[in-house]
């Protein structure tokens, strides 16, 4: 049962990851194209938590905390040089 609905869970996922390049590559807007990549952060953060609960290790998990992080902050620095025009003042 617990594999069944991991198939299904792959599925959505992998369709949410091409809806969001569909918004990246098309996106009307720079703010769009921002939003669109950091849905895409999300969106493998849920692969690789469906991937560690799949093949049942704790590796997959700590690299999925990496991405996070790393996500977090190449947004928080995107949306500065949107706004500013420079990322370090």
């Amino acid at each position: 049962m617990l594999t069944f609905a991991l198939y299904i869970t792959l599925v959505l996922v992998i369709m949410a990851l091409l809806f969001n390049l569909y918004r990246l590559t098309v996106g009307p807007a720079l703010p769009d194209r921002v939003l669109a990549l950091d849905t895409m952060y999300i969106n493998s953060i849920a692969l690789i938590v469906l991937l560690g609960l799949w093949l049942n290790t704790k590796t997959y998990f700590e690299s999925a905390l990496l991405i996070a992080m790393l996500g977090f902050i190449s947004t928080v620095a995107v949306c500065k040089y949107i706004l500013r025009g420079d990322i370090i003042e």
